[in-house]
């Protein structure tokens, strides 16, 4: 065995470590006085071993993509491979959301009281709706929104509404749309590394964006869909600094950025990875001005229809302490929230971000083709998720809220050696958490 595996190994091993020390202290302090708020620390689920009609096509998928991802990534021609892999990718998703069955895995994953479904019939008047969005956020207010609806700006509860308007309506849709829309965010990914780094580093990267365990919540959680969105804001302004369609893909990039931070209000962090980008492109200044144009459009929409961001965020730091984030103990989620981490990223991933640690020393030229720019992006990400934990604004259910910042973790596994076992280990994992676990999503 040589150096560098011994050391992924080692990595990977404390990764373990840490997420059942999370476990252990976690039940200990649930137990005791019940402060964490969760089923089965540190992930929001219940035990509950089980199987289901999707578990024959998720092993399936899970053994095809072992056996043959590597070799097909290498190979595809480049669109063909895209294709690959959101086909792949919704395969995987798909299979382990019917894992549960269709109503309990998909249906009514967002109509539970605390979802965004049960408030779409309240967005009749949508500007009505929106100038009156921020005095239904507290939980002593008359008719206050469900967490889930408080806890963000209302462009998500938005994304519903307007399905429903086109005959898109309930939990099946809803769930339809979460999974192929939040599939796409491995093609974003991958868009992105070709243009920053290298195609080989994409290609290397491709299998481990499919069967990444974080599938486990992305089918069905809207925020797989947040990060689908955060995904392609990032990729194309990465084509854009790059020079590819500049102004169009700039302009594309404000505007989805600009959503991005309507659907939520914590992927205002998404600027760290945004910065990274730009500081990988080009000197130019143009595509930045074509995407600080796009990203004004949707905050004037929504300020102009009545909703104030920052009045929104102001009172939810409120109701997050009304509720279950002012019981959670930050001394352990502080810590455990980078053990839910690790169970959406799976142990390849950790040993790929050792090594994207490894490959930002100052050995080498910088250039597209050395380890170095996939790195910073990937780092970037993890600077954006360690602001996000000690904010103290994301005390638990990191699994899915952090999905859009461990997307950008995965294409760490590109640095690897011996892709196939590596593979097996995500799998397994991702079957392990959806067999044996009710998750929350």
């Amino acid at each position: 065995m040589n150096r560098d595996l011994r050391r992924d190994l080692y990595a990977a091993l404390c990764a373990a470590l840490l997420v059942l020390t999370a476990v252990l202290v976690g039940t200990a302090i649930q137990h005791r006085n019940g402060s964490l708020r969760v089923g089965w620390p540190p992930l929001l689920a219940s035990w509950d071993p089980h199987v289901g009609p999707g578990t024959p096509a998720a092993v399936v998928v899970a053994a095809a993509v072992v056996a043959y991802g590597p070799s097909l990534a290498a190979r595809l021609p480049w669109r063909s491979l895209l294709l690959a892999v959101w086909g792949a990718s919704m395969a995987w998703t798909w299979s382990l959301a019917l894992v549960d069955g269709w109503h309990r895995g998909v249906a009514e994953q967002l109509t539970t009281r605390n979802e965004y479904l049960p408030a779409v019939g309240r967005f009749h008047d949508i500007p009505a709706a929106l100038r009156d969005f921020t005095r239904h956020i507290l939980i002593d207010s008359p008719d206050n929104w469900g967490a889930h609806v408080a806890g963000h700006p209302p462009g998500a509860t938005l994304t519903f509404v307007l399905l429903d308007r086109i005959g898109l309506g309930g939990g099946g849709w809803a769930g339809t749309w979460c999974i192929t829309v939040g599939t796409t965010a491995a093609v974003a990914v991958l868009v992105a590394v070709r243009t920053l780094a290298a195609e080989s580093l994409a290609r290397r990267a491709a299998p481990f964006l499919v069967l990444a365990p974080a599938a486990v919540w992305v089918g069905t959680s809207a925020d797989g869909y947040f990060a689908a969105v955060a995904a392609w804001a990032v990729a194309l302004l990465a084509l854009a600094v790059r020079g590819v369609r500049s102004a169009l893909n700039g302009f594309c990039s404000g505007l989805l950025f600009g959503l991005t931070v309507y659907l939520s209000y914590g992927l205002t962090l998404m600027a760290v990875v945004a910065g990274a980008v730009v500081w990988m492109g080009s000197s130019r200044r143009r595509p930045l001005l074509f995407a600080l144009a796009g990203f004004v459009v949707v905050p004037t929409v929504f300020t102009a229809l009545g909703f104030e961001w920052w009045e929104g965020y102001r009172i939810l730091v409120t109701r997050y302490y009304q509720g279950a984030g002012g019981v959670r103990p930050y001394g352990y989620w502080v810590w455990a929230n980078l053990a839910c981490t690790v169970l959406i990223v799976g142990p390849a991933t950790v040993a790929g971000v050792r090594r994207a640690v490894v490959g930002l020393r100052p050995h080498g030229g910088w250039s597209r083709s050395s380890p170095r720019p996939l790195a910073v992006l990937v780092l970037a990400a993890v600077l954006a998720l360690l602001i996000a934990d000690l904010s103290g604004m994301s005390k638990a259910e990191t699994e899915r809220i952090w999905l859009p910042f461990a997307v950008w973790l995965l294409p760490a596994c590109a640095f690897l050696t011996g892709a196939r076992g590596w593979l097996v280990g995500q799998a397994v994992l991702a079957l392990l958490l959806n067999h044996l676990l009710l998750t929350g999503w």
